[in-house]
């Protein structure tokens, strides 16, 4: 299965700014309710992107006032990418080789299409309830 399989009805891209606050990020990841959201400029390319672990670490654990702070302070900007015509199985070798959980969907121009979540993939991966757990304590818990 590919990415395009996957993404495809998606209705919605899940997009802020790089001027939008942390406390304003922190409020769509909960209305939208997504752990992840692409951050893009003002020509609308994704430059970055946010989970809710960058919010924890880099505000909140830092005693920050998340009001001051911008979307282009918080984000991650090496991004690691894929195209709707890679497969799912390439796209979960990606995550475990950068330890991530959500990848990038970019097409020609490069537009954004999106993301990716390992949850997102491990429901299509997994067609059995035994599968899936072994995958999810395989990733979470890789062999060392």
């Amino acid at each position: 299965m590919k990415v395009s399989d996957l993404i495809g009805s998606r209705k919605e891209v899940f997009s802020i700014t790089e001027e939008t606050s942390a406390h304003q990020t922190a409020q769509y990841l909960r209305e939208k309710q997504v752990r992840a959201v692409g951050v893009v400029n003002a020509s609308g390319r994704v430059v970055g992107v946010i989970s809710h672990s960058d919010v924890s670490d880099k505000v909140a654990a830092e005693n920050k006032c998340p009001a001051w702070m911008k979307a282009s302070d918080i984000m991650t900007r090496e991004l690691v990418t894929v195209t709707p015509e890679m497969t799912l199985e390439d796209c979960l070798r990606l995550m475990d080789e950068n330890t991530i959980f959500h990848l990038i969907v970019l097409d020609e121009g490069p537009v954004f299409r999106g993301m990716l979540s390992v949850s997102d993939i491990l429901r299509v991966v997994a067609t059995d309830e035994k599968a899936r757990a072994d995958l999810l304590e395989s990733f979470i818990f890789p062999p060392r």
